[in-house]
């Protein structure tokens, strides 16, 4: 067995693998054997850093999966990953592979919806990510007009905070969001036009003690509990920015939930204080139900948000139906802005 030598924690050796010669072709791993499902494998691994969990993801038994990524490192001589606390990490080899790997399976993906929307005449599908806001005031109105033209596009919108978005488009499993770009995310990755502002806003039940108070201030609110977003989220490092700023001491009665039916629920049913977008909080206060029974408090501060934006990762081409979603969401927009001059 020809001998390797560790030189890095990435995986590198120094001398290589030992009897490794270039090759000469520029498709030699596709005549060494390389197939779609050690891909799959790969990227599978590289999202998971498991090797069991990209087993179940992947549907097949974890000695089929150690089996097939002992294939690929043999064909590509190289190794892909190594044991690392929890389960495994990617060598510098194996996040190339794994790049390559997800730009592939794209491509593919694409062609078979390409395919689908030009049998079907304008068909296809479109995944959409949001944060709150936009998802009401522009991806509604626009969704509503691309059903009205093209009944047969299949439309999936989730609603999400901005950093699950960003990671989200970059594993292609939105065609486009609109939201942030996180700061823990490079901006090269990335295409962004900007939309507007979120406007945000706090809920409390109808008949809280608070409403009876002129304009409270953070010293007020935090003798109550709160219900926010997970940690991370840009709304809740708002309110938590607020705090630190104005030498207030954080909540010590806190519920944390991506959830804004359970935040609804909460705030309903309790004392419970939640940062919400101004968007949501008037669609709910106006529809009938429990639901409907929060009221927006009038504070004696602004809650500030960064811009939202519509972004799309850089490189990757819009299919007909996602890009017709894309540019009514641009129409509605521009309406939105005319409406408020």
């Amino acid at each position: 067995m020809a001998a390797r030598r560790e030189n890095s924690k990435d995986g590198h050796r120094s001398g290589g693998w030992a009897g490794y010669q270039p090759e000469k072709e520029g498709d030699f791993l596709i005549k060494a054997g390389l197939k779609l499902s050690h891909l799959r494998l790969i990227l599978a691994i590289a999202d998971s850093g498991q090797v069991s969990a990209a087993a179940e993801a992947l549907n097949i038994s974890q000695p089929a999966a150690s089996r097939m990524l002992h294939e690929v490192e043999s064909l590509l001589k190289a190794p892909l990953c190594q044991r690392a606390a929890r389960g495994v990490e990617m060598t510098r080899f194996g996040e190339a592979m794994a790049k390559r790997a997800r730009s592939i399976l794209l491509e593919i993906r694409e062609a078979s919806r390409e395919i689908t929307e030009l049998k079907t005449g304008y068909g296809g599908s479109v995944h959409l990510g949001s944060v709150t806001g936009p998802a009401i005031t522009l991806a509604v109105p626009a969704i509503r007009r691309v059903r009205a033209m093209y009944p047969a596009i299949q439309i999936n919108c989730h609603v999400e905070a901005s950093n699950v978005l960003a990671r989200e488009l970059l594993s292609a499993r939105y065609d486009f969001v609109i939201g942030r770009l996180p700061d823990e995310f490079n901006p090269r990755d990335f295409e962004a036009r900007p939309l507007g502002f979120e406007h945000s806003c706090l809920i409390v039940r109808k008949d809280h003690p608070l409403l009876a108070i002129d304009r409270p201030g953070l010293a007020e609110l935090r003798e109550y509990g709160w219900v926010f977003q997970p940690h991370g989220a840009l709304l809740r490092r708002s309110i938590e920015r607020l705090f630190i700023d104005s030498n207030v001491q954080l909540p010590d009665n806190i519920v944390s939930t991506p959830s804004v039916l359970f935040t609804m629920a909460m705030v309903v049913n309790s004392d419970a204080v939640a940062p919400i977008s101004r968007e949501v909080a008037e669609f709910v206060a106006v529809t009938a139900g429990a639901a409907g029974g929060i009221a927006v408090l009038d504070t004696a501060f602004e809650i500030g948000l960064e811009p939202y934006s519509l972004i799309t990762a850089r490189g990757r081409g819009l299919p007909p139906s996602a890009r017709l979603l894309h540019d009514l969401i641009v129409e509605e927009n521009g309406r939105d802005q005319l409406q408020g001059l």
